[in-house]
């Protein structure tokens, strides 16, 4: 097969995968999971649902009412403890809409939505009592999640209803990520105005644009209570669902919408499944992700479809010191068939991983128009290492900056292209501790891109270089090609890179590259840069020795013998 031949055939594919997708029936069976777990590269059995008893209350035998107004917070928890009680079994929440403050799960509960029920949290902020619970990786004080449960066992949040966490009520608005319509309209709604993030930002209150500085230095003081946090309770916003210590878990089928903070957040849980929902957030929704995975072990999230204002499908495993020390990773976990419309990454590993993150298997995803593809982002400090990655069969198109990004800087600011390759102080680069990140033992397979900014970008430490990055059997079109800066033992085969800006390839600072089996392109100096005293061990494997001289630049701190061809 050519590469054309290859090229279409991929393209093709796509097309069809995409089809299939769209129009695609839920999975209800329980053996119908067993094919996500057949041929895995690491160790992984199988994980069986959880089972409920049959039986069934309604929320409207405890006093629920759908007229749109009724607070029905006490009739819903009061349907779900007789159920408990009772040795468990199915909540049902029937058609209508349904207002409501907090909701705690119970284990062996069958959370139902029918089809046309609309959960709808209620934005009143006092109905959201402040906790101790966990935030961005770390001890935080927020406020009650519109869902929660700690240490369950079998408990499941199933049917085809939605479940919206009145976030407009809770969130800031950046004013670079609305058009100007957008804007007016939303100072006209009330709020306030504040700068910062490198913007003017919108704030639904003043308590809640006074609340970050507040909590930042409640956080410094070991002694600050819950009382104290009370001034700052319009800002501590919190994830739409929370689960903590649960073992034996099923979301399947409802769409989980315009959350708060994040949106569905699973922590050091055990056995879970997700599987047949939505998950939708405004594509402006500041901390707007779709599913945090921090710490958990054995996941598959497989039939989802995100379409939200911030990274869809995240895995974590907590931040810096408290993270290391808690020492949980993120492990054995199988992302499939997922497709993700907006995000700022489709599926990203960091960057709270501390903990470590290993052993996850990412296939047959689509991402359509997200900021980054494959994300992978962590900085100094963090620690941890992300390792045994396998990733194969993904399709992206319209992607705003990196297809594939590797960022070891990350510095809570959006992904871009306008890195510059500079020239750090190798001799007082700071020396390996714990704090230090790594990333490795990552493998990317059969992935095709149409339309990136740049194909690939990879941004390791200086005394941590990124290292065995394999990538293979890939196509990426784009603006700019591959930029790879402090990486080592990466083996690049049958990747065809079509950027419009040349060269295809930059290495700056890189050791024992392996390039082999791409197509070339034709003009001078557009295949491959080499640039950095501390290049070394770049090999390009299989291609013509006269073509090879005419198409690569070597810059003049580059030392003799560092290309081999």
């Amino acid at each position: 097969m050519s590469k054309n031949d290859l090229k279409n055939f991929y393209l093709l594919a796509g097309l069809f995968l995409l089809i299939v997708n769209s129009c695609r029936c839920p999975l209800n069976k329980t053996d119908e999971i067993a094919q996500y777990f057949t041929g895995l590269p690491f160790e992984m059995r199988s994980i069986t649902l959880p089972r409920f008893p049959e039986h069934t209350v309604n929320i409207k035998n405890f006093g629920a009412l759908s007229d749109g107004y009724t607070d029905n917070t006490v009739a819903i928890n009061n349907a779900i403890s007789d159920c408990a009680k009772a040795g468990g079994g199915k909540v049902v929440v029937p058609a209508g809409i349904w207002i409501t403050g907090p909701i705690r799960l119970e284990s062996n509960i069958n959370f139902h939505l029918e089809k046309g029920a609309i959960l709808m949290f209620s934005g009143k902020f006092e109905d959201y009592p402040l906790i101790e619970t966990s935030w961005e990786g770390l001890p935080a004080v927020r406020r009650a999640s519109p869902i929660s449960g700690k240490n369950l066992e079998n408990i499941a949040i199933t049917g085809e209803g939605i479940i919206d966490g009145a976030g407009d009520r809770w969130r800031p608005v950046l004013k670079n990520e609305m058009t100007n319509v957008q804007w007016e309209e939303l100072i006209c709604s009330g709020g306030v105005l504040r700068e910062g993030y490198g913007t003017t930002v919108w704030w639904p209150s003043e308590n809640a644009a006074n609340g970050r500085e507040l909590v930042k230095s409640l956080e410094k003081n070991p002694n600050s209570t819950l009382e104290d946090y009370a001034n700052a309770r319009e800002f501590l916003r919190p994830v739409l669902i929370s689960l903590i210590e649960c073992k034996n878990v099923l979301l399947d089928g409802p769409t989980f919408q315009n959350s708060p903070a994040w949106n569905i957040h699973p922590l050091l849980c055990e056995n879970v499944v997700i599987r047949n929902i939505k998950v939708r957030n405004p594509w402006y929704s500041t901390n707007g992700d779709g599913l945090d995975i921090e710490s958990c072990k054995n996941v598959i999230v497989y039939n989802c479809t995100f379409d939200v204002g911030d990274d869809a499908i995240c895995i974590k495993s907590g931040k810096n010191e408290f993270g290391r020390n808690r020492g949980v990773a993120s492990e054995n976990i199988v992302i499939a068939d997922c497709i993700v419309y907006h995000g700022h990454g489709g599926v990203t590993i960091g960057s709270e991983m501390s903990g470590g993150v290993r052993n996850v298997f990412i296939k047959d995803c689509q991402f359509m128009g997200t900021e980054v593809g494959l994300r992978f982002k962590t900085t100094r400090g963090r620690g941890g290492v992300v390792e045994n990655i396998f990733i194969n069969g993904v399709l992206m198109a319209h992607i705003k900056t990196d297809a594939i990004r590797f960022n070891m800087f990350y510095d809570n600011k959006a992904a871009s292209l306008d890195e510059k390759i500079d020239t750090p102080d190798y001799r007082n680069r700071p020396v390996v501790t714990e704090g230090t990140p790594q990333f490795r033992k990552i493998y990317i397979d059969d992935v095709v891109c149409l339309d990136a900014g740049r194909a690939i970008f990879l941004r390791g430490l200086p005394e941590m270089a990124i290292s065995k990055i394999e990538i293979t059997n890939s196509y990426i079109s784009s603006k700019y090609g591959l930029l790879s800066i402090d990486a080592e033992d990466i083996r690049l085969r049958n990747v065809e890179i079509k950027s419009s800006k040349r060269p295809a390839y930059s290495l700056y600072n890189n050791k024992n590259i392996v390039i082999s089996g791409g197509n070339l392109p034709k003009d001078k100096g557009s295949f491959l840069r080499l640039s950095g005293e501390r290049t070394d061990g770049i090999l390009l494997e299989g291609y013509d020795s006269l073509a090879i001289k005419r198409l690569v630049i070597l810059d003049d701190e580059v030392k003799a013998g560092a290309l081999i061809y």
